[in-house]
C-alpha cells in the first residue's frame, strides 16, 4: 500500500477528512472535534463553516445510528466497517459524503423519503422540519426523523443519493451533501 499515492488522490480529489471503519459514539464525537476545528481554521463564510459541521454531525449518527441497529438485527461486523464519511473541498462547495450497508426492506421508506425532500423549496423544508418535530413519536423511534431533513435545510442542492446492490437483502446507500 502506498499511502503517499492515496495521500495524494485524496488530495487531488479536494478530500480534506475522511474516515471508513466501524463509527462509535466516541468516534463521531472525535472527529466531529477533528472537524470543528478544521473548519474554524479554515477561510470561508462562518454560516458555511457551521452548515458543513452540522451536516457533518447529522451524517456521522444516521450511519452510527442505523450500523448499531443492523448489529442488534444480526448484522455481519464486517458490515460494519463499510461505512465511510468524506468531507471534500470543490471550488466554493464543500461536499459532506456518507456511505453504509443497509436492508434492502429499508430502501423504500427512505427513498420516499429522499424524494419528497427533493421536491421541496426551503419554506417548505422548514414547514416539514416543524410537522416532524411536532410528531408524538413511540418509544422504540431512533429519532425524530430530522436528520435527512436538516440535511437537505443546509445544503445548496438536492440531496444526492445511490442504492449499490450488495447481495439479495442488502445494498450499498451513497448520501452526498453539497454546501
Amino acid at each position: 500500500m502506498d499511502l503517499i499515492e492515496i495521500k495524494d488522490r485524496m488530495r487531488a480529489a479536494g478530500i480534506l477528512i475522511s474516515f471508513n471503519g466501524s463509527f462509535s459514539h466516541g468516534i463521531v464525537e472525535e472527529l466531529g472535534t477533528a472537524v470543528k476545528k478544521y473548519l474554524e481554521s479554515a477561510e470561508g463564510k462562518p454560516s458555511a463553516m457551521m452548515d458543513v459541521f452540522s451536516v457533518y454531525i447529522e451524517a456521522a449518527q444516521n450511519v452510527r445510528n442505523y450500523s448499531d441497529r443492523r448489529l442488534a438485527a444480526g448484522a455481519d461486523r464486517q458490515e460494519m466497517d463499510a461505512n465511510i464519511l468524506v468531507i471534500a473541498r470543490r471550488g466554493e462547495h464543500y461536499e459532506i459524503s456518507a456511505g453504509n450497508a443497509m436492508a434492502n426492506a429499508d430502501m423504500p421508506e427512505l427513498t420516499d423519503r429522499l424524494q419528497r425532500l427533493s421536491g421541496m423549496d426551503k419554506a417548505q423544508m422548514k414547514a416539514y422540519y416543524k410537522e416532524q418535530l411536532r410528531k408524538d413519536r413511540g418509544p422504540d423511534a431512533s429519532g425524530a426523523g430530522l436528520g435527512l431533513i436538516e440535511m437537505a435545510r443546509r445544503a445548496s442542492q438536492p440531496l444526492q443519493y445511490a442504492f449499490t446492490p450488495i447481495d439479495a437483502a442488502s445494498s450499498y446507500f451513497s448520501l452526498n451533501v453539497v454546501i
